[in-house]
């Protein structure tokens, strides 16, 4: 059987009652046209600069993201290439941070859940991806791996966008 995806997992908490934090399809604070407080998935042809995002476990038992924070500019597109260089799977989510916090309270109730997100990408040990995304507003943002443990285990950063 098909693990639910997070949208499918979200309206099922939602329809039987209503969670102390609000459903997680609210927190990601969606505004006109599906932008996101954080933004929006961007163009290609729109990217500014490509940063590169390394996931893994250190031997201290830690789980990290190298850069752990991110300077950008209010309306700049980036092109965000991550490298799983882990042993194991370890996602990106970023958002406002009572987004993730909310999202990090999902994935621990539901921890097989599957994302389809614009905003988060999961890999495997090895495996590569990207986001291209525009931040289209000023703001104290954040990522995480919402893996249940990996947050708890240091995995998490943030993003700050100037005017």
């Amino acid at each position: 059987m098909k693990t639910p995806s997070l949208a499918v997992v979200a309206l099922l908490a939602t329809a039987g009652s209503a969670m102390a934090a609000g459903s997680h399809a609210g927190g990601h604070g969606h505004g006109e046209a599906g932008m996101m407080a954080i933004g929006t998935p961007g163009k290609a042809a729109d990217v500014s600069r490509t940063v590169t995002i390394t996931m893994k476990e250190q031997d201290d038992g830690g789980m990290v993201f190298e850069p752990a924070s991110l300077a950008i500019s209010e309306g700049e597109t980036l092109r965000l290439k991550f490298v799983n260089k882990g042993e194991l799977d370890h996602e990106f989510v970023m958002d406002v941070h009572h987004g993730i916090m909310e999202h990090k309270a999902l994935m621990e109730r539901f921890p097989e859940m599957e994302h389809d997100d614009p905003n988060a990408i999961r890999l495997a040990p090895g495996a590569t991806g990207e986001i291209v995304w525009t931040f289209a507003k000023a703001g104290d943002f954040g990522f995480a791996c919402l893996i249940p443990g990996h947050y708890d285990s240091g995995m998490r950063g943030d993003i700050s966008v100037s005017h």
